[in-house]
C-alpha cells in the first residue's frame, strides 16, 4: 500500500548576491513566499518548509491549499524527491508520478521518441514497460512525424504535450499534481483534463496543489492549509476548507 511520512521537515533557500536588508524588505512587502530569517552564517535564509509533520495512506486524496509561496510546490519537490530537506525525515512508499516541472528529463539534443523513453526512465519505468506504451503516448501527442526530429526543433507548447503524455501514461502509486501545469491548445488541454481524472482515479494517493475551491472540492477528500511555509490544518478536506476560505475571503459555489 501506498503511504507517504513526514516528520520534522524543513527547507530553506539561501540567498547569495544581494543586500540582506533590501532583500528582505522585497520579500516581506510581497507578502507570499517562505519566512524571511538568518542562517547560522547570518546570511538570509527562505524558509519554504519549517517543521511540517504530515501521514498521508492509500486512498487519500489531499487538497494543498494557501496563497502564493506558501510553501505548496516546495512540498511537491520534497515528496518528488527534487528537494532534499535540511532536517527531518521523508519516508514515501509507492512510485510516484510527479505532474509539475514537466521539462525534467528532457533532452532537447534527442528525438521525441527518445525523450519518451529518457521521460519514462525518470518516472520509474523500466524500458519494457515504456516500450508498451510508446504508440499510445505517441498517439495521444497528436505530433506525428515531429516525433522523429529534435526536441528544440519543438514549440513550447509541443514539447510540454509530449512531456504532459509520457507523465500521464504510467499506473503512478502516488500522484503529484500542480494545477499550474499546462497543456497545450484548447483541444489538447480538453482531452488532458479527461486524461488526468482517469489518471487520478487510477492513483493511490492524490497530493493536489491547487487554489481553485471547485477542483479541490471536486477531486480530494482530506485538505492541507500552508502559511508562509508551515502547516495550519490537515484533515477531512471541509474544515479546512472553511478555515481556508475564511482566510482568503474566498465562497464555495452556490453559498
Amino acid at each position: 500500500m501506498s503511504s507517504i511520512t513526514l516528520q520534522d521537515v524543513s527547507v530553506a533557500f539561501p540567498i547569495y548576491g544581494a543586500s540582506s536588508r533590501s532583500l528582505k524588505n522585497r520579500v516581506v512587502s510581497l507578502g507570499t513566499g517562505g519566512r524571511v530569517g538568518r542562517g547560522t552564517d547570518n546570511r538570509v535564509v527562505i524558509q519554504a518548509l519549517d517543521s511540517l509533520s504530515l501521514s498521508i495512506r492509500h486512498g487519500d486524496r489531499v487538497a494543498l491549499l494557501g496563497h502564493n509561496g506558501a510553501g505548496k510546490s516546495t512540498l511537491l519537490k520534497v515528496l518528488a524527491g527534487i528537494y532534499e530537506p535540511q532536517g527531518g525525515r521523508v519516508r514515501v512508499e509507492g512510485r510516484v508520478a510527479p505532474v509539475f516541472n514537466l521539462s525534467l528529463g528532457l533532452d532537447p539534443d534527442s528525438t521525441g521518441y527518445e525523450n519518451i523513453r529518457l521521460r519514462g526512465l525518470y518516472l520509474g519505468l523500466n524500458r519494457r514497460e515504456i516500450e508498451a506504451r510508446t504508440e499510445e503516448i505517441a498517439a495521444f501527442t497528436g505530433l506525428g512525424q515531429f516525433l522523429d526530429m529534435p526536441l528544440r526543433t519543438y514549440s513550447a507548447g509541443m514539447q510540454t504535450r509530449l512531456a504532459f503524455a509520457v507523465s500521464t501514461s504510467i499506473d503512478p502509486d502516488i500522484l503529484l499534481l500542480d494545477e499550474s501545469v499546462g497543456a497545450g491548445d484548447a483541444d489538447f488541454a480538453k482531452r488532458a483534463k479527461a486524461r488526468i481524472r482517469e489518471l487520478i482515479e487510477r492513483s493511490g494517493i492524490l497530493v493536489f496543489a491547487t487554489h481553485s475551491v471547485e477542483m479541490a472540492d471536486r477531486f480530494c477528500n482530506k485538505a492541507v492549509l500552508m502559511n508562509h511555509g508551515r502547516m495550519l490544518a490537515f484533515g477531512d478536506i471541509g474544515p479546512v476548507m472553511d478555515q481556508h476560505l475564511g482566510m482568503t475571503g474566498q465562497t464555495r459555489s452556490g453559498r
